[in-house]
């Protein structure tokens, strides 16, 4: 099975180095990642020099700088270099005479937005006009739509699933440490106690060919670690039809991305 990791992080000032990722992705079997800028950094010469080095294993999602004065002709240059996505969250605009410049012309040059956000922004009427206004630029949503751990009724969730009604837009998965408290007792076999059922309800909303596992390594090793962040979608019930969880772990990822296998 294709197994792309659409949610990871590296560096040379913070978090970890890309060695410590590919000792997982190695141990792990996954053939792909997408490396994503982390908050706060706008020097993206290691993510891009790292995927340069590893030729194929590796798609870049670069952040710019918001005080940039010339942010499209940055994504251009980043384009130019091998980005294949830029990081922006919801309220992301520029100045200008039109504010959703950078969204469009990510689509213009066929680069895929990776969104960053809490459950209110994708749930709000902004976002989902944001997206109408951008129909031809591909945005993934982070973290399961930044649901978090949360409680029912899933209110602000449950919005922020119809983004879905919107064909541009995909969801990242992440390890069910992000939507599930730790147990209180860590038995030798690893599980969770009273899993939501939020990735059933992004499956009705997306469908498996739009959503697409995200481990967030290396954070993810301080909740469950990274073999059980893959293990948790890929043995989830929800993706135990044919076929599913071979679009969630991999397929998805592929066609947006661009990583060999898509077909």
């Amino acid at each position: 099975m294709l197994i792309i990791d659409t949610h990871c992080h590296a560096g040379r000032n913070w978090f970890e180095p890309l060695e410590t990722l590919l000792f997982q992705m190695d141990e792990n079997d996954v053939n792909g990642a997408v490396l994503i800028q982390h908050g706060g950094a706008y020097d993206n010469e290691y993510l891009l020099n790292a995927a340069a080095a590893h030729a194929g294993r590796f798609k870049v999602v670069a952040m710019i700088d918001p005080d940039d004065p010339d942010t499209t002709g940055t994504l251009e240059r980043l384009a130019g270099q091998g980005a294949a996505g830029i990081r922006l969250s919801p309220s992301a605009r520029v100045r200008g005479h039109d504010p959703l410049a950078l969204w469009k012309k990510a689509g213009e040059l066929g680069m895929t937005i990776s969104s960053l956000g809490s459950a209110v922004e994708f749930a709000s009427t902004e976002f989902k006009r944001l997206l109408d206004s951008c129909p031809h630029t591909s945005v993934v949503i982070e973290h399961l739509a930044g649901v978090g751990i949360t409680q029912p009724p899933y209110t602000d969730y449950e919005s922020a699933l119809e983004c879905a009604q919107r064909p541009n837009t995909y969801l990242k998965v992440p390890g069910l440490g992000e939507i599930c408290p730790r147990p209180p007792r860590l038995d030798p076999h690893f599980h969770f106690e009273n899993v939501p059922p939020l990735f059933e309800m992004a499956k009705d909303a997306f469908g498996v060919q739009r959503m697409m596992w995200g481990s967030d390594f290396p954070p993810s090793a301080g909740r469950e670690g990274y073999a059980n962040t893959l293990a948790g979608v890929a043995s989830h019930p929800a993706f135990a039809e044919q076929g599913e969880r071979e679009w969630v772990m991999g397929k998805t990822a592929a066609a947006v991305w661009g990583f060999a296998g898509a077909n």
